[in-house]
């Protein structure tokens, strides 16, 4: 099982790689982004405390992505791996994925860290918010994620360099451009099972 986890902040171009890299390698997508925004949608009472937190820039629990993400990975275990996109989101969720993937003997083989500048990020959320309509998209909200996602989100990427799993790219470029350095990693990472 091809288990990878596609990383980087906010606005660097995970879900559009997914989408490409879903095509090739037949892997299942799990975007907490959109189980989440789903989830908002949906008008539960989860709902509506996940549309309260996500309105508000700041994370949500890792106590409620991690119940999400263990019941699609318990729902799809036939799958022949997973694109993790957007999660995990801190050190306690890589652990818990770590403990979820162990439970149907797999484990994570490596974390793609695709990276670009914060003025870059900004301008490609801004674009998407007017392009896509997602009013959660305003210059503050975006800001304060970046900043979430520095403090909170950044050093899981340590977490996975400790298992020499992480390998950066570059997020500058087409879209084709990323998306020929994303494969020739996964290529590499799938040759080593």
């Amino acid at each position: 099982m091809l288990n990878i986890v596609l990383f980087g902040p906010p606005g660097v171009g995970k879900g559009t790689q997914a989408k490409l890299l879903l095509e090739k390698y037949g892997l299942k997508h799990l975007s907490t982004g959109d189980m989440l925004r789903a989830e908002k949608a949906s008008g539960s009472e989860l709902g509506q405390k996940v549309a309260a937190i996500m309105d508000a820039g700041t994370l949500v629990s890792d106590d409620i992505v991690n119940e999400i993400v263990e019941s699609q990975v318990n729902a799809n275990q036939d799958a022949t791996g997973y694109i993790f996109d957007g999660y995990p989101r801190t050190v306690a969720q890589a652990a818990k994925l770590d403990e979820i993937l162990t439970g149907i003997n797999a484990d994570i083989r490596g974390m793609i860290y695709v990276d670009a500048e914060e003025s870059e990020l900004v301008s490609r959320l801004l674009k998407r918010a007017q392009d896509q309509g997602r009013i959660d998209d305003t210059e503050e909200v975006i800001r304060h994620r970046l900043v979430e996602y520095a403090t909170k989100t950044l050093p899981v990427a340590g977490y996975y360099e400790t298992q020499n799993k992480l390998q950066k790219i570059d997020g500058f470029g087409s879209v084709e451009a990323v998306f020929s350095r994303l494969c020739a990693l996964i290529d590499k990472l799938a040759s080593q099972a």
